[in-house]
């Protein structure tokens, strides 16, 4: 008992510790009381928000390209599992060294697999003078007894801080789920059956096709800001269930986070909750950009907008002219603007006579080039005895910025744009043929993967997995026109693998 005081860790990292307790030493808990437990420990023993903000991607399921983590812990940690299952905890200098015992008890192999490097083994002629001769995993620990210790200035400045959460109330919920665009609407928070627990209930409205979605839900809060929840819904357009796992702003008036499902939790809403009060409020805007030479007409929407606005009320700066407001309610103003041929390239605040949304639009010319939201992405077969892993894929519009020149800091980021999907050859090995077996990728970027399992039609009886070129082509009128005459185009590299056969320590928190 006495090296809890010695760490602090996240509501998963304690659920971890719990499991682990009951799986190899015998611990008999009920789920009341292990709910019980990481609820104290999170509350007493958790991270600061500032310490969890930089891991929380982690607990959110979000797909990386890459990892950042420091040179020292690349051998020692990060070739067996994320950097984040580390950053999440905080130990004193001692608990760092009984952690490197753990593993080496636990996973025998990662003494000689990891561990120790490659120079550790012999045979080899001796170091030059002035090396650094620790092993990887002495030089991983000094990173993290440096990086994340026991004793913080965040932690003691959070709890001496910290006060009762007042959640309850209407909230206004932005989100935006891949593939499908942008939804707004209201969450209703209501206190639960216990302190720290709450109810839910949320409806959205997709901004483009205007389907509405509810959703109903409990969450736990843990530490005072970290929010786990669980919502399921009943139109056939959602998701059935979904995990919540959101961070309370310090003053109470914000959440931000990702609410995800599937198995492989890789669909899902990047959202944002903002406490509705006796103000005007600008949550988003139907469109993303404004192109030179165009009128356009689009929503803002939001809350709480004053009635009998006048087109003197609405300003996005020199060069963008507010024609007329077509509609106007509490939370939506249409309006029609007219872009200037020649104004400035860049990026616009929207102001609703004194409500100022930050950097909501862009003014651009023309599409200059396109990249695809992740450069990689990851499906898995499934659908026999397996689930399948699917992946959306979406592509980002650019224009070249103020320099003229592509892929530089001044460009202006458009937004998605409906491009046409397509696979192509990963060329791997003489006669490859993945395209023809590792799944299906329709025009809309949404990609299934084939069944799992051997394939007789294939070469060897192989499974259907490889790896492919999704591949986008946008043939919009804003195109800028390409030297050799061909559309726009980008590419995310795709691994097709096998399912994940067995996944440990799953988090169940919150359900």
């Amino acid at each position: 008992m006495t090296r809890i005081s010695w760490e602090r860790a996240s509501p998963e990292g304690w659920q971890q510790a719990i499991k682990r307790m009951v799986r190899l030493h015998g611990v008999t808990v009920t789920p009341d009381e292990a709910r019980k437990i990481v609820q104290y420990l999170s509350d007493e023993h958790g991270l600061a928000p500032d310490e969890a903000k930089s891991g929380i991607y982690y607990f959110e399921k979000r797909h990386l390209d890459q990892e950042k983590f420091p040179e020292a812990v690349r051998e020692a940690c990060v070739s067996c599992h994320p950097y984040a299952q580390a950053m999440n905890w905080r130990r004193a200098p001692e608990e760092w060294d009984l952690l490197v015992n753990m593993h080496i008890g636990y996973f025998p192999v990662v003494e000689w697999n990891s561990f120790r490097g490659q120079g550790q083994r012999g045979g080899g002629p001796p170091p030059p003078p002035g090396t650094d001769t620790r092993t990887p995993v002495e030089k991983a620990i000094e990173q993290m007894k440096k990086d994340f210790p026991l004793q913080t200035k965040e932690w003691a400045e959070w709890t001496a801080s910290r006060r009762q959460a007042k959640l309850a109330g209407r909230w206004l919920i932005s989100a935006y789920q891949p593939g499908k665009g942008q939804f707004t609407g209201e969450v209703s928070v209501e206190p639960g059956g216990a302190p720290n627990e709450w109810t839910t209930r949320a409806t959205m409205t997709n901004v483009e096709s205007g389907e509405t979605l509810t959703r109903s839900g409990k969450g736990v809060l843990y530490t005072g800001y970290s929010w786990r929840g669980k919502s399921d819904s009943k139109d056939a357009a959602d998701s059935k269930s979904a995990r919540e796992v959101m961070l309370v702003s310090r003053d109470q008036n914000q959440m931000e986070g990702r609410w995800f499902w599937g198995a492989y939790d890789e669909f899902g809403y990047d959202v944002k909750l903002v406490r509705a009060e006796d103000r005007p409020v600008i949550l988003t805007t139907s469109t993303q950009a404004l192109r030179m030479g165009k009128t356009t007409s689009f929503k803002i929407i939001g809350d709480q907008f004053p009635a009998g606005l006048t087109v003197q009320d609405i300003d996005l700066g020199a060069g963008v002219t507010v024609k007329r407001i077509v509609n106007q309610s509490r939370t939506a103003i249409e309006v029609e603007v007219n872009v200037a041929d020649k104004t400035t390239l860049g990026i616009r605040d929207l102001a609703v006579k004194r409500v100022v949304a930050p950097g909501a639009m862009a003014v651009y010319d023309t599409v200059d080039y396109l990249k695809t939201a992740t450069d990689t992405a990851l499906a898995r077969l499934g659908g026999v005895a397996f689930p399948k892993g699917y992946a959306q894929f979406v592509v980002i519009a650019y224009n070249r910025g103020l320099d003229g020149k592509a892929n530089t800091a001044d460009d202006i980021k458009i937004g998605p744009v409906k491009a046409e999907w397509a696979m192509e050859e990963f060329q791997a090995v003489y006669g490859d043929d993945d395209t023809e077996f590792v799944g299906k990728l329709d025009k809309t970027g949404f990609f299934t993967p084939n069944v799992e399992g051997p394939n007789p039609k294939r070469k060897f009886s192989r499974n259907n997995y490889g790896d492919v070129w999704a591949v986008a082509t946008y043939r919009g009128a804003d195109a800028a026109p390409q030297k050799d005459g061909k559309p726009l185009t980008a590419k995310c590299y795709l691994i097709v693998t096998v399912p994940q056969y067995m996944k440990w320590d799953q988090p169940e928190l919150a359900q």
